[in-house]
């Protein structure tokens, strides 16, 4: 696939895609349509809005139908089942077309008000603009201050640049959507590929707001799972450290056993010489576990969602990215899958 020369940007004009995926939003993403509708038109773009219903339970796609239905800009993408936010970020950026494309939450707690700044950005030069917070209303001390420190050790654990402070909400150049497109990989965590891909990223800072409606989608057990998932799908350093961890432990266990020798406990030195490498032996074993079964389910090759149905008046017009690698669930059949970095013919 050509990545389109940077310098080719238009300083005018141009197509923006706004991304947004949607899970049991039905008590406001009738509010967030309706603010988007009013920003989009002042940017000086012409501009799209894809509405992934990611499962949702409730009446968010029959609200989004009727959106769609009322409003020529708007894609709506229905999967099958709930996949979760990454997936439906990547079949969200497969079907965006955009000189630069938005990622926005449906929930309005990432101010859409933000995007001229960083629409300005872009035409500046900046490959990807993202939104850092400076403050987050409506959470708890303890969410702060977890989220923080996770932010900053997850910073540490990967091994190229990562903003801290910082989630989806950011615009891509046509060019890093591209590029992540590429990717084969099916379990995804978009803010590690969008900062593994090596763009020149800038940041742009606001206030996160509330939530005016609706409830948070990630319990605390969600955002434990979120972060386990993150850290092993981007980073080697946990295997890296059992070999720290190996190295203290027969440390411990050798000045142990040498003590206990010359104490006269030989027993005491021998048990927990074994307590000390079997811990060892179950903690190695389950991480090595941990990246199998990722490795299991990359070899397994399924998509990263399936997509029941696209509606959208440009949809028969639009040229996608091969981006999310998802099948199109027609009359209970799957549709041929285009090959990873191709896109589908004319």
């Amino acid at each position: 696939m050509n990545i389109r020369d940077p310098n080719a940007r238009p300083q005018t004009g141009g197509l923006l895609s706004v991304v947004i995926p949607c899970h049991n939003e039905a008590e406001i993403i009738q509010a967030t349509h309706r603010r988007l509708s009013k920003l989009l038109p002042t940017t000086g773009m012409d501009y799209e809005v894809i509405y992934v219903d990611d499962g949702s339970r409730d009446r968010t796609l029959l609200k989004l139908e009727t959106i769609a239905a009322q409003d020529p800009h708007v894609t709506v993408v229905e999967l099958s089942r709930n996949f979760g936010q990454q997936a439906a970020m990547s079949v969200g950026l497969s079907e965006a077309s955009g000189d630069a494309t938005v990622i926005l939450d449906a929930d309005l707690q990432d101010p859409p008000e933000v995007i001229p700044q960083m629409i300005d950005r872009w035409r500046k030069g900046a490959d990807v603009v993202y939104g850092q917070r400076r403050s987050r209303d409506g959470e708890t001390f303890f969410k702060l201050v977890t989220a923080s420190l996770f932010h900053r050790l997850f910073r540490k654990l990967v091994p190229y640049r990562m903003p801290v402070d910082t989630g989806d909400f950011k615009l891509l150049d046509n060019a890093v959507v591209q590029a992540i497109c590429q990717l084969p990989e099916k379990r995804r965590y978009m803010r590690t590929l969008v900062a593994w891909s090596g763009f020149r990223q800038e940041p742009v800072l606001y206030n996160r707001e509330a939530r005016s409606a609706g409830e948070t989608k990630y319990s605390p057990l969600k955002l434990l799972r979120l972060a386990g998932d993150a850290i092993m799908i981007s980073s080697d350093t946990p295997l890296r450290l059992v070999w720290a961890v190996a190295g203290l432990l027969v440390a411990a266990a050798t000045v142990t056993g040498l003590a206990a020798a010359i104490a006269g406990s030989a027993v005491t030195a021998v048990i927990a010489a074994i307590a000390f490498v079997g811990g060892l032996q179950v903690a190695a074993t389950a991480l090595v576990g941990e990246y199998a079964v990722r490795g299991y389910r990359e070899a397994q090759g399924r998509p990263t969602a399936v997509r029941r149905r696209t509606l959208s008046a440009r949809a028969a017009a639009t040229t996608q990215h091969d981006c999310d690698n998802s099948r199109h669930l027609d009359d209970n059949e799957y549709t041929s899958v285009h090959p990873i970095g191709h896109r589908p013919a004319a």
